[in-house]
């Protein structure tokens, strides 16, 4: 199996995270091909109090294209977690973790939930001390994004994006 690398950014708020999460949209990526990392805290706190109801959501939940501003509503992110496939919490650490590795960390069983976002990230391919940095970021209240990208010209137009929505230590 050839997969390309893992892209990935972490973000400082739900606003940039959401600006993030609909150029991975616009370039046609839906909810399963994207993985969120965040605290159970952050989710909470930006995600929590609005419900799942929403235009926007629904669009997010059929993998169609979002556009325009996000505003009042829930956004393409809460929607992401609400709709992808599998969400987990790891006990203990406080950690919410949506999209493919969310499934292949649940698929390998609880050992590997309970070894918490560092070994998940690790054996994900992901550099120990990069994984050590997202870790920090996360407790700090970020967002951490990632995703396969299909080729060369999307992983260079979501790099630029993501670096234009205030996204920090994005690597691809």
């Amino acid at each position: 199996m050839n997969e390309a690398p893992l892209m990935t950014g972490l973000f400082p708020d739900r606003e940039s995270a959401e600006r993030g999460y609909n150029a991975l949209s616009e370039r046609g990526y839906s909810a399963k091909d994207v993985n969120l990392v965040m605290s159970d805290d952050t989710k909470k706190r930006h995600f929590a109090a609005a419900g799942t109801e929403t235009e926007l959501g629904n669009k997010a939940a059929e993998g169609a294209g979002v556009g325009g501003a996000i505003g009042g509503t829930l956004g393409a992110i809460a929607a992401a977690v609400a709709a992808v496939g599998t969400t987990i919490a790891i006990p203990g650490l406080g950690l919410i973790i949506a999209g493919p590795l969310a499934a292949a960390i649940a698929g390998a069983g609880a050992g590997a939930a309970t070894g918490g976002l560092v070994g998940a990230l690790v054996g994900w391919g992901m550099p120990e001390e990069r994984v050590k940095q997202y870790d920090e970021g996360i407790r700090k209240g970020g967002i951490l994004m990632g995703f396969r990208p299909r080729n060369d010209d999307d992983a260079e137009y979501i790099n630029n994006t993501w670096t234009s929505s205030r996204a920090q230590d994005v690597y691809r």
